[in-house]
């Protein structure tokens, strides 16, 4: 089982999290290394809350997911944790990315896979796709999700898979293929990560 970071907004979906932590133990598909990075302080300059996040938060941990509720995109931890995942450390590497979007954004559009293994094992009921197009329909089609997700969306060097937590939640196997293929995938992402670090909550 891959070692898996749960990034999330604390007070308004922490139902969610649980939920997912009980799915994971009952049908054996991760292990949870999540911990709550919300005594960081922002007076620390970007590179030291990057690193305290990766060195010692995320560790070991290869997958992030990001679950997506309305105002997750406005929490500086949750863009803090997004972007120390996708920074590749010395100590600890880059991992996969993952984003799972809640049913309060009321998105149920699966974002189109990059390869035809995920296309076939994690949406195997899914035979129509529609691909998105740039920044400007991404954030139309997506608009809960976190800036720095949508940076790296439509990038054909980042693999970041975008499903609707009904897919997950009632389909375990689903949120198994769909982890591997964000472990498998992480080490040829090449992350954009020119945004600035979020420094307030909006």
């Amino acid at each position: 089982m891959h070692k898996v970071f749960v990034s999330y907004h604390h007070e308004n979906d922490q139902w969610y999290k649980e939920e997912l932590l009980r799915v994971a133990h009952d049908y054996q598909i991760f292990i949870d290394r999540s911990v709550d990075t919300g005594d960081i302080s922002d007076a620390l300059s970007d590179e030291a809350i990057r690193e305290k996040i990766r060195d010692e938060y995320l560790r070991d941990s290869t997958v992030t997911i990001v679950l997506v509720g309305t105002q997750t995109k406005n929490r500086k931890h949750v863009d803090w944790e997004i972007y120390s995942s996708m920074f590749d450390g010395r100590v600890n590497k880059k991992s996969g990315i993952l984003a799972i979007t809640l049913p309060s954004t009321g998105c149920s559009r699966v974002f189109e896979p990059r390869g035809k293994d995920e296309q076939r094992l994690g949406h195997p009921d899914v035979s129509r796709w529609v691909a998105v197009n740039g920044r400007i329909q991404a954030e139309r089609d997506y608009p809960s999700l976190p800036d720095r997700i949508l940076d790296n969306l439509t990038d054909n060097n980042v693999k970041i898979s975008v499903v609707p937590w009904s897919e997950v939640h009632r389909e375990p196997e689903r949120l198994r293929a769909l982890i591997e293929f964000a472990y498998r995938d992480r080490a040829s992402c090449q992350y954009n990560l020119a945004r600035p670090m979020r420094r307030r909550n909006s």
